[in-house]
């Protein structure tokens, strides 16, 4: 507790420190905007001509320019597609000078200045491990089901891995899905893809930016211990009514953005709304449309909801309130008796521009919950509970080309969650868990140099238990076209897969939050936290070989040495059990250790009218655990890909690149899964030793060999997309969508439904169509 008060004081001085200024230099700050819409300008470069002082624009279009000498300078903004602003200014010691710019549209566009941008952004920033994505690059992926998402782009970041077509699951870099992290506009998503695999709750068209973390991430994250998906949404057109709607043959959207209060001038605020829906009739649709696909239809249903209110002020300040509601429902598909989830979540955020000060504040305040429950004829149901509130406040002080950001959260969480597994022994748990996190993280430009080291400790109030979690990221520019860069750190989680390795079909997705009834010992040791762990590395390599060609290498490995999975082999009750029976057989939950390590390769080219890009990633993980003789056996788990590959291409032609034709083809190495040595009669004895046995009807029992210790065929896809947009006038158009999903038509294995003895494939071959128009 001691150490957690010092920790409190540390972060009241920094907190103190960020409303000092030096009155010796100059600072410049303020928004850039896009014009027409009021929107900001995100990843623009704003910088003093002449000089080396100069930033770009974060995700709310602010920039800081700080400890810059008194004088006469020329502030300049840069930014793909619009004109370049120059404006004369003056700065006094001392002084804080505010700007806001609005960018209109260029009838010229300079492809140099989103690469001078790019290359900008990877000289000042370590940038390991993290892909940034925004609605331009998602639609340069086909368009399954003929609505491009994120879910789809999701597929081609280097080291993620789906587990198919159908399962909604991705796993990075040898990180299972409890423990990816996902936020939109701050607030946890506790389960962002839907069932058919295709399409995510998000709505491409709100998002001003994704960043996908897939290890090595900094302090500001916390309570997830292999990857962070940070997805920010945009506040609303200030200017007009503006908005899309669209259909496939897959489903149907809409989404409508807008002034409530319209912005009437650069120094005005303005109030200003977003909203959206969509959801899916693949149900109905398929049985006319794809029915070779399932005789009985592909009975994947969803609805998503969203809305969002933003109040922005003139200074750029700003406070938004927001709301979803998602649902997700699988009925009679094939070993499946019914699936579903339901989630809704509510919140606030804030960000504050102080007056005299060059510090950022930011914040946000929320509640959300997720339900979920299965049954099916391979297993027995399941249900899964979460809710729960988060706030946190996070402040950003500049340094010149150096920063200071800290933060404070608190997380309070409910999970409830049944299960009968082997012999019906039920495990059922009900938990409240609270926690608090304070971080620090420092980033330092020194010449070729930038260092960012990070501090986290994690206070976990329920199970009494304070994690300390060093965390660093390195950049050294070796030239302007070779950069070596680092990132690493400790990292820890309470949350806990409700999921079992062993389903046939592993649709379900639950949580559970630090487990009592754990072994006393793994490997010989005792155990002594109820806290999953990780521990990351990585080293990397960025080439920039040409103009247009960048080239991005990394090696990581990732060290787990505590993890927590649901028993496998429970038989017996703690009460049921014989006299000295092993942790193994009578514990609900399990510890196991393991390692994921690999190396992933990127190329990209960009360059007018071409886009490509190259992923080949090379990974191995192992997991292990103790059987019932307290001997550690090893096994790869079932999402273990050893080679994955992805390419994309697009071309886009005619005067105003109206024409488009987009290609995606992945191939990948073929999952582990359970072989199955023979069947028996399972008798579940439900009176027990009065059970009439002679006559009981039992179930089908299976007797497996030994854990993933089989590989499932290669598997390998290729999409084709291709566009035609019809432009109206300045602000409308209607784009028409031609996509084939798996145009070879290739049988990619799904599972085995070993009730029915039958291969379970992937989609087949299926053409879809869509219209989105855009006003």
């Amino acid at each position: 507790m001691k150490k957690l008060y010092i920790l409190i004081l540390i972060f009241l001085f920094f907190n103190g420190l960020s409303f000092a200024q030096n009155t010796g230099t100059a600072s410049v700050r303020g928004f850039v905007y896009e014009s027409e819409s009021g929107e900001p300008a995100i990843f623009c470069n704003v910088f003093l001509a002449g000089t080396t002082f100069g930033a770009s624009t974060d995700v709310n279009g602010y920039f800081l320019i700080s400890k810059v000498p008194a004088g006469d300078y020329i502030l300049k903004v840069t930014y793909l597609g619009f004109d370049t602003i120059q404006k004369k200014i003056s700065l006094k010691p001392g002084q804080i000078l505010n700007e806001t710019f609005n960018l209109k549209k260029s009838s010229v566009k300079l492809e140099t200045i989103v690469v001078n941008a790019e290359r900008e952004a990877a000289r000042t920033q370590t940038k390991t491990s993290v892909v940034t994505i925004t609605p331009k690059t998602i639609n340069k992926i086909p368009s399954m089901g003929g609505q491009a998402d994120i879910a789809q782009y999701m597929q081609v970041v280097p080291g993620v891995i789906f587990t198919g077509d159908q399962g909604g699951r991705f796993y990075v870099r040898g990180g299972s899905p409890i423990q990816n992290q996902v936020l939109l506009d701050g607030m946890t998503i506790y389960n962002p893809l839907h069932s058919i695999g295709l399409y995510s709750v998000f709505e491409t068209d709100l998002i001003r930016n994704a960043s996908i973390y897939t290890g090595g991430y900094n302090a500001e994250y916390g309570n997830r211990i292999s990857s962070v998906m940070d997805i920010t949404y945009k506040d609303g057109n200030k200017k007009r009514i503006s908005g899309a709607l669209g259909a496939t043959t897959f489903g149907a959207r809409a989404m409508l953005e807008g002034p409530l209060v319209k912005q009437k001038s650069p120094d005005k605020g303005a109030v200003t709304f977003v909203m959206s829906a969509k959801g899916s009739y693949l149900e109905q649709s398929s049985k006319t449309l794809y029915s070779y696909a399932n005789k009985n239809g592909l009975p994947f249903n969803y609805m998503d909801l969203y809305g969002k209110v933003t109040l922005s002020a003139a200074n750029g300040s700003k406070v938004s309130f927001f709301g979803f509601n998602y649902k997700d429902r699988v009925k009679n598909y094939e070993s499946i008796a019914n699936f579903g989830w339901d989630s809704w979540g509510a919140g606030t955020k804030f960000l504050v521009i102080p007056g005299k000060t060059t510090a950022l504040i930011e914040g946000l305040f929320s509640y959300s919950e997720y339900s979920t429950d299965i049954s099916s004829n391979a297993l027995t149901p399941r249900q899964s509970y979460i809710g729960g509130f988060m706030g946190n406040v996070d402040f950003t002080y500049f340094l010149g080309n150096s920063s200071i950001k800290y933060g404070v959260s608190i997380q309070g969480n409910t999970t409830d969650y049944s299960y009968t597994g082997l012999n019906d022994v039920n495990i059922n748990q009900k938990e409240n868990s609270t926690q608090l996190g304070l971080y620090f993280k420092y980033k330092l430009t020194a010449g070729k140099l930038i260092i960012e080291p990070g501090f986290r400790v994690n206070w976990y109030a329920s199970i009494s238990e304070i994690s300390p979690e060093p965390r660093l990221s390195v950049k050294y520019n070796v030239t302007d076209r070779f950069r070596l860069k680092f990132a690493g750190g400790l990292y820890t989680q309470n949350f806990v897969s409700a999921s079992s390795d062993r389903d046939v079909v592993n649709l379900f997705y639950g949580f559970l939050t630090s487990p009592e009834n754990l072994p006393e010992t793994f490997n010989g040791k005792e155990i002594k936290s109820k806290l999953q762990k990780s521990d990351h590395a990585i080293l990397g390599a960025e080439f920039d070989i040409g103009k247009h060609v960048n080239l991005n290498l990394e090696g990581y490995y990732k060290y787990f040495p505590q993890l927590t999975n649901i028993n496998r082999q429970k038989i017996y009750t703690e009460k049921s059990a014989p006299p000295g029976a092993p942790d193994v057989l009578t514990k609900d939950f399990i510890i196991e250790k393991g390692n994921a390590y690999g190396v992933d390769v990127v190329l990209k080219y960009d360059y007018r009218n071409f886009y490509v890009w190259m992923v080949y990633s090379l990974g191995h993980v192992t997991r292990q655990y103790e059987d019932e003789h307290g001997e550690l056996v090893s096994y790869t788990p079932h999402y273990d890909r050893r080679h994955n590959v992805n390419f994309i291409g697009s071309y886009s032609l005619g005067a105003k690149k109206q024409y488009e034709i987009n290609v995606r083809w992945n191939l990948g190495t073929g999952f582990p899964f359970n072989q199955v040595q023979g069947f028996y009669e399972y008798l579940t004895m439900p009176g027990g030793v009065n059970t009439d046995y002679v006559h009981e009807n039992g179930k089908l029992g299976l007797i497996y060999g030994d854990l993933y210790s089989g590989r499932l065929p290669v598997y390998h896809r290729l999409d084709i997309d291709f566009k035609r947009t019809f432009f109206f006038n300045k602000y409308s158009k209607l784009t028409v969508n031609l996509s084939v999903t798996n145009v070879y038509n290739r049988k990619n294995v799904f599972y085995v439904d070993l009730v029915k003895n039958e291969v379970v494939y992937q989609l087949p071959i299926m053409p879809s169509f869509g219209v989105n128009y855009y006003f």
